[in-house]
């Protein structure tokens, strides 16, 4: 399965999207594509309250996307509670499809939520250096960064590296100032 995540960099006009391919929303409301979608909630590394992040997957819900896409999430042992408690409390409301992004590789703890995890997130540049330490096979990465004429050079890398799912773009990284509204 491939699965496309453009909460950074959104996909060229000119990329196909087809049944395989999931869509990171920025936040409800925001629907331009008929396509399976999954909800960004930015976690904040954890610093978010629990209460903001719950309202955000009932705002998700309402507005009818498939699953989440944790954004910015722990990776240390001390945030597996708060992430478990989200995850349990997201397919409680049908949203069973989570994909977490801690952008670098989890303590164990966190594969027994039975998620996807992005084990790499950052540019080209650090990815073709990047060891791989810590990652398992089917693990998400997502790459930016990347020289147009080396995007399918990229993609294939990240193949060889093992990737189940992710975003090769030559977009550079679009972080945005402010938590999604939990309207």
């Amino acid at each position: 399965m491939k699965t496309l995540f453009p909460p950074y960099a959104h996909p060229s006009p000119e990329l196909e999207l087809d049944a395989e391919t999931w869509v990171v929303r920025e936040q409800p409301g925001d629907r331009r594509t008929l396509h399976q979608s999954l909800g960004r909630i930015d976690l904040d590394w954890g610093s978010r309250s629990l209460a903001d992040v719950l309202a955000d997957v009932d705002a998700w819900r309402a507005d009818g996307v498939e699953g989440l896409f944790l954004d910015r999430a722990p990776a240390g042992s001390g945030g597996v509670g708060p992430v478990a408690l989200t995850v349990r409390l997201a397919a409680r409301r049908g949203l069973h499809r989570v994909v977490l992004n801690p952008g670098v590789p989890t303590h164990p703890l966190y594969r027994d939520l039975g998620v996807r995890i992005c084990t790499f997130e950052g540019p080209w540049s650090a990815y073709q250096s990047w060891d791989g330490d810590g990652v398992r096979p089917g693990d998400g990465h997502i790459v930016y960064g990347v020289p147009a004429p080396l995007l399918t050079a990229a993609r294939r890398l990240m193949g060889r590296r093992g990737a189940g799912f992710g975003l090769a773009t030559d977009a550079g990284p679009r972080i945005p100032a402010t938590a999604p509204a939990a309207a």
